[in-house]
């Protein structure tokens, strides 16, 4: 495996809130959770790494090269999901990916056909006919026609049923196995329990943990912390919150 994305000591300032020292690496073949409460910084840390925002410190490398100065040939090279699809809601599909695909030197028709069948999508459908599920696959669909190594995921299975999220969870299982790197943003720690390779856990926007889930997961019920992501992320919230009020 080779390390797609490498975060070396992110940092981004706002007048209330600083990401600070954020480090972690994405390897091919591999899925990677990022966790922490609502506003402890995975969104932040989502538009750092794809230059959506400045970020105040730190370095962003792909593939072995740095963000800033290979933006436009490294995002030929991954694919962007935030759980909703900003096309031309109207259009039906098949017209709007002839139009998508003219942005993309690498673009693959065939393996645009492929996904489409994989993933059963109906291209004489418009986006608004799409259910939530179904927009998630018509993204990933498009990120990996044109050549897209790593998919960055921000909250896509969120308000999804239950057999909509696992079907997606087994796509990107399948995904991983055939080489992709996945970034993976989420609240809901169990759907990571059922994929994810590796977990970043982000606390008030500072580094909290950043490796393999299952020795995390492991080492976290030894000392008697939690026996899963989620009785873990309370531990350590509740913790935090009882240290705010005895200050």
């Amino acid at each position: 495996m080779s390390v797609i994305l490498s975060v070396r000591h992110l940092r981004k300032e706002y007048e209330k809130f600083t990401l600070d020292n954020i480090s972690f690496e994405v390897e091919s073949g591999t899925i990677m959770g990022l966790i922490g409460r609502n506003g402890a910084g995975k969104t932040t840390t989502i538009k750092s790494i794809l230059n959506l925002i400045h970020i105040s410190g730190g370095e962003i490398v792909y593939f072995g090269k740095n963000f800033r100065e290979n933006e436009a040939e490294i995002k030929e090279q991954i694919g962007y999901e935030g759980g909703a699809v900003d096309y031309y809601k109207k259009k039906k599909i098949r017209d709007i990916v002839e139009v998508t695909k003219t942005f993309y030197n690498g673009w693959d028709d065939s393996l645009y056909r492929r996904y489409t069948e994989l993933f059963e999508l109906d291209e004489d459908k418009t986006p608004a006919q799409l259910s939530e599920g179904m927009r998630v696959k018509l993204n990933l669909a498009i990120a990996l026609s044109h050549g897209a190594k790593l998919l960055i995921l921000d909250e896509p299975t969120s308000g999804l049923d239950p057999v909509s999220r696992d079907e997606l969870l087994e796509i990107f299982r399948y995904l991983a196995k055939e080489g992709a790197a996945i970034l993976f943003s989420t609240h809901i720690t169990s759907d990571l329990e059922k994929c994810a390779d590796a977990i970043t856990y982000i606390k008030k926007g500072k580094l909290e943990f950043s490796g393999q889930m299952d020795s995390y997961i492991r080492q976290c019920s030894e000392q008697g912390i939690g026996e899963n992501l989620e009785e873990i992320m309370i531990h350590f919230e509740k913790e935090a919150l009882h240290e705010k009020f005895d200050a």
